[in-house]
């Protein structure tokens, strides 16, 4: 099996929980023969790095240097995304990947990538733009729930880490709760689960 990882953040570059979450996840699979590449951000180291424990990590920088919100910077970042993705999958021969979007940031690419090249991918859920602005009605913020909207349509699957979690998009969002599957970080089972997880969407696809 092998996962793509997209995180906008991903130690060293670390701006809040998902960070140490994604480094987390990558290590445990890692641990379990996956063949873990993340596609990260960083504008000042950029490139390929393999870590001893196998994960390799693509780092991309916005090509775009000036920008009046996360909005536009979030959507010229997309194409690098995409493009470092896409390498991956002919260089690996195509082969058994999926792609687990961690937080609403890279949709756009991995949406391309799935009705492109027919990669599946897992909307792995970290917050919701209603839950995380005071303004989530303005035409601004209703543009980012637009992503998260496509995220939620279009992935294979979505992977939430509470009951309470799912219960929001089904409510915010009318997703189909079989679409949903909920993983505990502090479950004994959690990498089991995500395992699972990612093997049921292969099977699907």
């Amino acid at each position: 099996m092998r996962a793509i990882i997209f995180s906008w953040e991903y130690p060293p570059r670390v701006v809040g929980q998902l960070s140490e979450y994604v480094r987390a996840l990558t290590t445990q699979l890692a641990i379990n023969k996956v063949d873990v590449n993340v596609v990260t951000y960083d504008d000042d180291v950029t490139g390929l790095t393999q870590e001893s424990s196998g994960i390799k990590t693509i780092r991309v920088s916005n090509p775009v240097k000036t920008h009046i919100g996360v909005l536009t910077w979030v959507l010229t970042l997309n194409q690098e995304v995409e493009r470092a993705a896409t390498n991956i999958y002919y260089d690996t021969g195509k082969k058994n990947s999926l792609i687990d979007v961690c937080d609403w940031h890279f949709i756009p690419a991995a949406v391309t990538l799935k009705n492109g090249l027919d990669i599946p991918f897992i909307y792995s859920v970290e917050s919701l733009e209603d839950h995380r602005s005071p303004t989530a009605q303005s035409s601004y913020n209703m543009a980012i729930k637009s992503i998260e909207w496509q995220g939620f349509y279009e992935a294979d699957m979505i992977n939430v880490k509470s009951q309470w979690m799912k219960e929001e998009i089904i409510r915010m969002y009318n997703v189909p709760p079989e679409k949903i599957a909920v993983v505990s970080t502090s479950s004994d089972t959690w990498i089991s689960d995500i395992l699972r997880l990612y093997n049921t969407v292969l099977e699907i696809r």
